[in-house]
């Protein structure tokens, strides 16, 4: 399933095309938008919410086991600066010796977070740990392997925005939904991005 042969089969496919029969189907509701009939024939398809979702739940898993050293030691010296303001009425100083470190953590986890989707999503592979246990790959329209800059524009226009207090929750869950109801089963960064998630069927 490498970048080369499905962007071939999507390149090489018609603009449109139906499922052949006795193939997955692309999308559950009658008459909704498949894959070129070339990409069908082999074996690729939109990879759904679900499935997606089971991929960022290990990555998850995978991104906070060497991060978790850093943010105990940050969490320590969080705690031991709160205990010698105990019993202090000045919240304004504790925050600020508190807010950097704060900001650090989320910091130092925004950094990991977009080396690790971002590299791994324009490598070989084509995909993160998660994705690839579960045989999803990420590619441009064309069923093609996506550089460092593009798989950086999806991660900032996806987890990024996520991210950002207040607003950024709400942006998210509009972004996760999207995949549920677009034609080729696409993120609002997917879409930023012009990129799409595949998956074997």
């Amino acid at each position: 399933m490498q970048g080369y042969a499905v962007g071939q089969a999507v390149a090489n496919a018609p603009a449109s095309g139906s499922v052949p029969a006795g193939a997955a189907p692309v999308y559950g509701a009658p008459g909704s938008p498949s894959l070129p009939a070339s990409a069908a024939q082999s074996n690729i398809g939109y990879a759904g919410f679900w499935l997606r979702l089971v991929a960022a739940i290990i990555d998850g898993i995978v991104i906070s086991i060497p991060l978790m050293p850093v943010f105990f030691l940050v969490f320590i010296d969080i705690f031991r600066h709160a205990q010698d303001f105990q019993g202090r009425q000045d919240p304004a100083g504790l925050m600020t010796i508190l807010g950097p470190k704060i900001g650090l953590i989320f910091f130092i986890s925004a950094i990991a977070s977009w080396l690790y989707w971002g590299l791994f999503e324009s490598s070989a592979w084509q995909a993160t740990l998660g994705k690839k246990a579960l045989g999803i790959i990420v590619t441009d329209l064309e069923g093609r392997r996506i550089s460092f800059g593009r798989a950086s524009g999806r991660f900032w226009a996806g987890r990024g925005v996520g991210a950002i207090p207040y607003l950024g929750g709400t942006y998210f869950l509009i972004d996760c939904i999207c995949v549920g109801f677009t034609a080729k089963k696409q993120a609002i960064h997917d879409m930023i991005a012009s990129c799409l998630v595949l998956r074997k069927l």
